[in-house]
């Protein structure tokens, strides 16, 4: 019988498109822990999980936190699964057992999700300042390196640009670097923005096993100064002057292959951060950190910015809830009306 169950959840996360190293995964927790309690689903009890947990982070070798996350979410998808009345396993093992399946873990007998952890106080949000000394920096480079003739002033540009864009639209390294020309489109509610109203991000993060997820985010007021440097970059000899422009789509092209990597990203940015003397803790993904609590210091609504960000949990940016497009349309016509009747406020590129 619990043989049947685990096929029958097999199955089901098949259905949902998880990969079969994931689903394997997944069983093989349940049956160790099947095989620790020596009971089966329709016998098993809250205090069966504490044990379990217990046992596993307290042995000769103790798993990390987490593997304590992941086998708990295993245990925790299996028991919805078969105390659902979708699948017909409690009226079966009502009949045949004379019990029935049940939840056992709940939030007080698991770890808290990653996203409920404190953020280490160096991954936090650039200051104003910060960011334009980096800014700055970056731009002064390219100057430098194009007036001695070195072929270092191209590479330069290219990573400036980045480091912006990436602030712009709140990306993560992974989503920037993938970025590809034709991923940009317009927000037929604002068409001042032309073809850079909004952004597709193809490989935005996913849970475990679902792989990439895909979000939409809009160009906002507060960041409008980005779509003048797409403008550049894509059609007027910024990316085109890499000999390797015209082998793929690719948005960020490197000077040997079709592609930067994550890596020489990471490395530019750190490299510059390093040269204006910030601390070493504050690295590329803080530039995520700013575009979040920019936007909500500029007024933004949190939910909107959940949205922007493709935060999957409430509790990353604060309490949010789920909002449709229209709402996100509004946002934005609101944030343009503000700064066309106060056009002192707009504020200057970074």
């Amino acid at each position: 019988m619990f043989d049947a169950m685990l096929d029958g959840w097999k199955a089901q996360m098949l259905a949902r498109g998880l990969t079969t190293q994931t689903i394997e995964g997944r069983c093989g927790t349940l049956r160790r822990f099947q095989v620790f309690g020596g009971k089966f689903p329709w016998t098993w009890q809250a205090v069966d999980l504490d044990d379990y947990m217990a046992e596993r982070r307290s042995g000769a070798k103790p798993i990390s936190l987490n593997t304590l996350r992941s086998d708990s979410n295993a245990i925790a998808m299996f028991c919805s699964y078969v105390s659902s009345p979708t699948y017909g396993w409690i009226e079966f093992c009502e009949k045949t057992f004379g019990d029935v399946p049940a939840q056992i873990s709940f939030e007080w007998n698991t770890p808290r999700h990653t996203t409920d952890d404190a953020v280490p106080p160096g991954r936090r949000a650039f200051t104003q300042k910060e960011l334009q000394s980096i800014f700055d920096y970056m731009d002064d480079l390219v100057d430098r390196e194009h007036a001695a003739g070195s072929k270092r002033w191209l590479p330069a540009l290219r990573d400036s640009i980045a480091f912006k864009l990436c602030y712009a639209y709140g990306l993560r390294r992974r989503e920037v670097s993938m970025l590809d020309v034709h991923d940009f489109g317009p927000n037929p509610h604002v068409p001042a923005y032309g073809e850079f109203g909004a952004v597709t991000i193809r490989w935005a993060k996913g849970t475990a096993g679902s792989g990439p997820r895909r979000r939409t985010v809009l160009t906002v007021p507060e960041f409008e100064w980005v779509v003048d440097l797409l403008k550049f970059w894509i059609h007027e000899g910024g990316r085109g002057l890499f000999p390797t422009a015209e082998r793929s789509a690719a948005l960020w092209p490197s000077e040997r292959a079709d592609r930067i990597t994550l890596g020489s990203l990471g490395d530019s940015f750190a490299a510059a951060r390093d040269a204006v003397g910030l601390p070493k803790e504050l690295g590329l993904h803080c530039l995520r950190h700013s575009y979040i609590t920019h936007l909500i210091e500029a007024g933004y609504d949190p939910a909107f910015v959940q949205t922007q960000a493709g935060h999957a949990y409430a509790s990353v940016t604060s309490v949010y809830t789920s909002v449709g497009d229209d709402f996100k349309q509004k946002t934005i016509q609101k944030m343009i009306a503000r700064r066309i009747a106060r056009p002192e406020e707009a504020r200057t590129d970074g």
